[in-house]
């Protein structure tokens, strides 16, 4: 599996994480479960925040929709209340409803009191549309499928055609699932930011890398790309372990927008380009007896760190998509070319 920096350009300027994946924020895990089977290639992707009960100790979360043209579950009660009580499932759009039913009996399964005798459970999906290399009308996401990723969350980030990324495209090549991260310094320690994105969105043509070279998937035909039109979509998890509020958290997720737009993007009209994000610092109990909580806030004259940290973890994270996308073959023998290739040979 290639990532980007294995071609000898080294994104940014903050150093990168062990990993160089949203797992480098202690306690994150991320698993997958690739469908393909004939005319389809699609799957599921679980991002776990943290071990243990998350519906009983929620995280603090906030999400940015950079361009609303999308099908999410769950984002709505997050920007109400800034907290995240399970964990996130990415996939195809109309696998949506399946994955929420699969963590909602999920967190019923560990607190069964939802529903009943305390509050109902707000499942987060998020989702792209991979119709292009996917017979998406076959509703092929079984609720197994979204436990099977659950069940195989670990440290180690599979990349490229996996999960939910088996059959997206990213600015005209084969995407899919990249991850980055950086580390930051505050308080006399490291602290990490990472990112993971389904990357299924930009123009074909529209790509810039960030030595400035402008790879065109569709050059080498002889076609024009001025006339297509921007429709696919992008979701960015943002995980880190400075503690943040969610005013705080949703202004580093709008950043994640600026590693977007250094790559080409400008969110067109048929995108839809959204940002989840949460730290691992702040818990918040379900069921607490207290009237006050008392959290720790970073300082704002330091947040800049975190704001480049967010924008160089999302350019690099879409770069390791595209680099380590294998290729898929869809309906009718379509299939789009590989940006690894395109590196390879320039």
């Amino acid at each position: 599996m290639a990532r980007f920096r294995d071609f000898g350009v080294t994104p940014g300027l903050l150093p990168a994480g062990n990993r160089n994946a949203i797992t480098d924020v202690d306690g994150v895990s991320v698993g997958h479960r690739t469908i393909r089977q004939g005319d389809i290639n699609t799957g599921v992707t679980a991002i776990i925040p943290q071990p243990g009960n998350l519906f009983r100790e929620k995280l603090t979360a906030a999400v940015e929709i950079v361009n609303g043209f999308g099908k999410s579950t769950g984002l709505v009660q997050v920007a109400e209340l800034g907290s995240l009580e399970t964990p996130i499932l990415l996939t195809n759009t109309f696998a949506v409803g399946t994955c929420a039913n699969a963590l909602v009996r999920r967190a019923i399964a560990e607190t069964p009191q939802i529903g009943r005798c305390t509050s109902t459970v707000n499942a987060v999906v998020c989702e792209c549309n991979d119709g292009a290399l996917s017979d998406i009308q076959a509703m092929a996401v079984r609720e197994a499928d979204a436990v099977a990723a659950l069940d195989a969350a670990c440290v180690e980030v599979e990349e490229g055609s996996v999960g939910a990324g088996t059959g997206m495209t990213c600015f005209g090549f084969k995407g899919g699932i990249g991850t980055a991260s950086r580390q930051i310094g505050i308080a006399d320690g490291i602290r990490h930011l990472g990112v993971l994105v389904l990357a299924n969105f930009g123009r074909a043509g529209d790509l810039v890398l960030p030595d400035g070279r402008r790879p065109d998937p569709r050059a080498a035909a002889g076609r024009s790309v001025s006339g297509d039109t921007e429709k696919g979509s992008v979701i960015v998890v943002l995980a880190t372990d400075v503690p943040v509020d969610q005013r705080q958290l949703r202004r580093i997720c709008r950043r994640a927008g600026a590693g977007l737009a250094r790559l080409g993007a400008f969110w067109g009209n048929g995108s839809g380009d959204i940002v989840l994000g949460f730290t691992t610092a702040n818990r918040i109990a379900h069921e607490s007896k207290h009237d006050l909580m008392v959290m720790e806030r970073l300082n704002d004259a330091r947040i800049d760190d975190l704001f480049r940290a967010a924008a160089e973890s999302c350019e690099e994270a879409v770069l390791n998509a595209l680099c380590a996308a294998g290729p898929v073959e869809g309906c009718g023998g379509l299939s789009r070319p590989l940006l690894s290739d395109w590196l390879r040979e320039a």
